[in-house]
């Protein structure tokens, strides 16, 4: 099954750097591996996706819906989450240097 997303092909490995994708629907999408960085993810709803290794280096994830994501190994490094949900994400081996974290907090 092949997604198309503001353009944008969803797959794994896709290439998305600096994707417009804010408020995109991307329920259990998988992603594994894409590159996102500088994508605009703002208010995209990813519930039960699956982002493992991918790249969301300096990301917009405000408002993010990111229930049940699995977002191991994932580069987080100077995203944005502030206000984002992560309810049962999995971040295991993640890297969160300097993400702006849901509360607004800048991640050490």
């Amino acid at each position: 099954m092949e997604w198309v997303v503001n353009g944008y092909k969803i797959e794994p490995g896709a290439n998305l750097m600096g994707a417009d994708l804010i408020i995109a629907g991307l329920t259990r999408a998988n992603l594994k591996g894409a590159n996102l960085m500088g994508a605009n993810l703002e208010g995209a709803v990813l519930a039960a996706a699956n982002l493992r290794n991918a790249n969301l280096r300096n990301a917009n994830l405000r408002n993010a819906e990111l229930w049940d994501v699995d977002l191991r190994d994932v580069d987080l490094t100077n995203a944005d989450l502030e206000d984002a949900t992560l309810y049962g994400a999995n971040l295991k081996g993640a890297n969160l240097t300097r993400a702006i974290m849901p509360d607004g907090t800048i991640h050490d």
